[in-house]
């Protein structure tokens, strides 16, 4: 367990980083625009699993030998930056019939949305990134099993980003349903495909610094 103050330096860093929308941040608001709240919270916990995914990786010593090789680095980000692209092209090519996409979110079910939102953020570089650069900082060695401490942070900070992920969720579901509602935005979904596709563009172009 770490040290009272260390903690508080963890929670308020994290809270302010966290705070400021990333690549699974927009991905959730996204979701949640496109689709309503129910999609944005089935995100947000695959996100949230990923995040554990990644945190687990970083205790284990597997994110340490991910970053000290370029080739299975850039695998894991053009892995992710495909499944983007390819989420952007599918939502673009149903723009013209907002009901099917929402049809075919049913017919896969809350496990499908759910399993999406893992795997964009298992295959996050900047995720891996992350992680692998930010839990590390508050670890102290004297306090016991290091691998155990990462984990105490990544759960702390998985609970501060869902948190954060589900208010993002709510007020992007709240003005996604205004506009499609009162406003009958029609370019929602082009919108929508545009930032997958962002996304992806982003992801591909996430670089790994050798030291």
């Amino acid at each position: 367990m770490p040290e009272a103050s260390t903690l508080s330096l963890f929670v308020v860093a994290a809270a302010l980083l966290v705070v400021v929308p990333g690549p699974n941040t927009l991905y959730i608001i996204t979701r949640s625009a496109h689709q309503g709240l129910a999609a944005g919270a089935l995100s947000c916990l695959g996100v949230m699993v990923g995040t554990l995914f990644h945190t687990a990786a970083a205790a284990l010593g597997i994110s340490a030998l991910l970053l000290s090789s370029t080739t299975a680095f850039n695998l894991v980000k053009y892995a992710g930056a495909a499944y983007l692209v390819y989420l952007g092209i599918r939502t673009l090519r149903r723009g013209d019939d907002p009901g099917e996409e929402k049809g075919a979110m049913a017919e896969k079910g809350a496990g499908g949305t759910f399993f999406q939102g893992m795997l964009v953020n298992v295959l996050n570089p900047k995720t891996t990134l992350f992680i692998a650069a930010f839990l590390p900082q508050f670890v102290d060695a004297a306090r016991g099993s290091v691998p155990g401490q990462i984990l105490f942070f990544g759960m702390v900070l998985i609970l501060i980003g869902a948190v954060s992920d589900l208010a993002y969720a709510f007020f992007a579901a709240k003005l996604g349903s205004r506009l499609r509602g009162d406003f009958r935005f029609p370019l929602q979904p082009y919108l929508a495909g545009c930032i997958y596709l962002g996304l992806g563009a982003a992801a591909a172009l996430t670089g790994l610094r050798k030291p």
